[in-house]
């Protein structure tokens, strides 16, 4: 590169000898005259060579520009500082006899304790193959009764944070009945199922009016499956928009660092380089760090209503006054937020409105989960945009198949129609009133259980400013993780959070008329942690502990992948011996085969 090192040294001492005693249209003409005969004086392979070397230097000033104006030099060093950890931690793992051995029986041990947790149906009858003769209905529904009958948490009870956002035994009896009526409607074929082809027109009709869209000026959707896949088409539709209309081929999402996981997910799938922005002591996002983050290569940026650790709703008219004058798309996830902040503004007329949905200019679209807080079956969201043209851009479509002419408005070709057709009788069953009362009865309780651990509970700490049904409480007295690991041995079975350490409890209409009963429970198991000193034993604690570590982060991913995989394993692969160690069952297998050739 020494031709490099020359270019360079003639460039600078060109440059000194332009600006000294010279005016500024002087020395400009001069400059480019000089850039003119340096241009003129090289072969084309050295123009080449130059084009090449100068395009790679300014691209990795510019790559290391945005890093240190988006998040400082101490930022930059600490992640720097953490990959290196993390990457050598990883290698130390891998090609380090002693430290591969202890890790090795750690996961054993660690697959063991999941099994035993999640595979304990040694009462129900098996099928890891199909039967030589096939069930009657009477023996069907009866194996579907012992499935139903294996231990679970308590969601029947409201005893668990989410997860199942029930709308009660009638409304369940309707949604079956729905189901009887479609169950082979697949929503590739409108031709073949006219009436599935309406009523999902229809739920995203209803879902776009809840939210304020502008639908007289084109605002538009899709059902999807979950928020998981209206994140990902959000993000997909940015990314094609981005390169479509400006030529972005390294697209780029500012996002809040408390964006839900799916996004992380949608920047892995689709390429997409996830820049994540930090939240303030209200925890809502940083609008600062927001702005310095912002670059040419911005095809989204994303805010929660609220998010998913702690309820918090981020401050979405001042990432539209970023995001409009730049022309950058805003996506706002409200997955969470379900029907419950789409009605909030009715429900407490009396309170300080949340500004959050297409009432704010900047917003171009909007993510909710109707299976949330629209009690409608599993399996049911809604993506809105404030326009086809930005739709568009999640169609995949092509007239090139030797099949026929193809086009999918979503991630997935073939959709069960009747995840629609209950998503609408849901929805036209309960009526605009029910949700209201809905969102009255939960948020009346969550507010209700964070005075009281405001007013009662000093050991814990809510975070932030939770308007809506999510209370997420952290604590600088106790370990939370601990805590709740008592309340699930209580029967209540919480969230787990990290960054900071915190537990969240989302209420659902279950929740509500035992919502008393928790603050008890709540107050006496703060108390009787207290009294105990932390002297208890906790596998969340230690796993979070664990999971804080940063040269234990890949072993961690380990155990994430691990636990996907148990849930679909028939038989268990790990035993414990009389002697208490952990070993894979194949190799129990191996052991005794090789014994038996022996005698």
């Amino acid at each position: 590169m020494s031709w490099c090192n020359q270019d360079i040294d003639a460039l600078m001492k060109s440059l000194q000898d332009i600006f000294s005693n010279k005016t500024p249209e002087e020395a400009v003409q001069l400059l480019a005259e000089q850039l003119y005969q340096h241009i003129i004086s090289k072969t084309p392979i050295e123009l080449i060579k130059d084009v090449l070397f100068y395009s790679f230097v300014f691209k990795i000033l510019t790559l290391l520009f945005n890093q240190l104006y988006g998040y400082g030099i101490i930022e930059t060093i600490k992640l720097i500082y953490q990959q290196t950890v993390k990457y050598f931690s990883k290698l130390s793992m891998k090609f380090i006899p002693v430290v591969k051995k202890s890790i090795d029986k750690e996961k054993i041990k660690t697959r063991f304790e999941m099994e035993s947790a999640t595979m304990n149906n040694d009462s129900v009858i098996k099928f890891d193959s199909l039967p030589s003769h096939g069930l009657s209905a009477e023996q069907v529904l009866d194996n579907l009764d012992s499935l139903q009958q294996l231990k679970h948490a308590n969601w029947e009870d409201g005893r668990i944070s989410g997860a199942v956002y029930h709308g009660g035994k009638e409304l369940t009896h309707l949604q079956t009945q729905a189901f009887e009526k479609f169950a082979v409607a697949n929503q590739l074929h409108p031709d073949a199922f006219p009436g599935v082809r309406q009523m999902e027109a229809e739920v995203v009709s209803m879902v776009l009016k809840i939210f304020d869209a502008p639908i007289e000026s084109g605002a538009c959707g899709t059902t999807t499956s979950g928020g998981t896949e209206s994140l990902l088409l959000a993000c997909l539709s940015a990314r094609e928009k981005g390169l479509a209309e400006k030529g972005i081929t390294e697209p780029e999402i500012v996002a809040p660092m408390t964006i839900h996981a799916a996004v992380f997910k949608a920047a892995k799938y689709f390429n997409i380089k996830l820049k994540l922005a930090a939240v303030g002591p209200d925890f809502k996002v940083d609008i600062n760090q927001v702005k310095r983050l912002v670059t040419q290569n911005t095809v989204l940026i994303m805010g929660s209503a609220p998010n998913f650790p702690h309820g918090i709703v981020d401050d979405i008219e001042a990432l539209s006054k970023i995001a409009k004058p730049r022309n950058i798309p805003l996506h706002v996830d409200c997955c969470l937020g379900s029907f419950i902040i789409a009605y909030y503004k009715r429900a407490f007329p009396d309170s300080r409105p949340i500004n959050f949905d297409f009432n704010v200019p900047g917003v171009t679209s909007i993510s909710c989960d109707t299976h949330k807080y629209g009690f409608t079956p599993k399996g049911s969201s809604v993506i809105m945009y404030r326009s086809p043209e930005i739709r568009k851009y999640q169609y995949y479509v092509t007239s090139t198949w030797p099949g026929g002419l193809y086009g999918s408005p979503t991630l997935a070709g073939s959709r069960p129609g009747v995840l629609t057709v209950g998503a609408w009788a849901t929805m036209t069953h309960i009526g605009d009133d029910g949700y209201l009362k809905s969102c009255q009865d939960i948020v009346g309780a969550a507010q209700l259980l964070r005075r009281e651990i405001e007013q009662n509970i000093p050991e814990l700490e809510i975070i932030g400013d939770p308007k809506l049904s999510v209370i997420a409480f952290k604590s600088d007295v106790l370990n939370v993780h601990k805590l709740s690991d008592l309340l699930g041995a209580k029967g209540w079975h919480l969230s787990t959070l990290q960054r900071p350490n915190a537990i969240h409890l989302a209420l659902t209409r279950l929740t509500v008329p035992v919502i008393g009963e928790f603050i008890q429970i709540l107050k006496d198991t703060v108390r009787e942690l207290v009294d105990l000193n932390e002297d208890v034993q906790s596998s969340t604690a230690q796993m979070y502990g664990a999971a804080s570590n940063i040269a234990l982060g890949s072993f961690i991913d380990d155990v994430i992948g691990m636990f996907i995989d148990c849930m679909y394993q028939v038989e268990k692969t790990v035993e414990k011996t009389a002697d208490g160690e952990y070993v894979k069952i194949e190799d129990l297998k191996s052991i005794s085969g090789n014994t038996k050739k022996l005698q």
